[in-house]
């Protein structure tokens, strides 16, 4: 099994993607949120409703990351980002519909990850999402 540079391209950006933004979520929440203008209090309820997803997206950050290192994890690495990739922006359009339009900001992000799952998509290709094999690696 191998990878394809733009693979390995996509895999790590979406890796580290998800990996800072859950990593600053999870230690710095007050400074992660005030940068998209939403004020937080001291509330540890509230603060541990933030932090434990965040502790989550690092993890499946750490598994996008491990794919792209080890090809064996190649095929959950795919998956586990295509989750991420496209449950965050299905949720940012729920929001949207129910909500209302949010900042610049915030439809930044969920340009970013449409971006990054076009990116695994185009990378893996369409039928990997869907093959119950998993993705085409390089050279298989």
């Amino acid at each position: 099994m191998h990878l394809s540079r733009l693979q390995k391209i996509a895999l790590g950006l979406s890796g580290f993607t998800a990996l800072a933004i859950g990593l600053s979520i999870l230690l710095v929440p007050h400074a992660f949120y005030a940068s998209y203008g939403i004020p937080l209090d001291d509330n540890p309820n509230r603060l541990s409703e933030l932090r434990a997803p965040g502790a989550g997206l690092a993890s499946f950050g750490a598994i996008m990351l491990a794919g792209m290192m080890r090809p064996r994890h190649a095929p959950l690495a795919f998956k586990v980002a295509l989750t991420v990739y496209l449950s965050f922006p299905a949720g940012r359009c729920v929001s949207l519909l129910v909500d209302g339009v949010p900042s610049a900001s915030i439809l930044g992000a969920l340009a970013v990850e449409l971006a990054l799952a076009g990116l695994l998509l185009f990378a893996f290709g369409w039928r990997s999402s869907v093959d119950p094999q998993g993705p085409r690696l390089a050279g298989s």
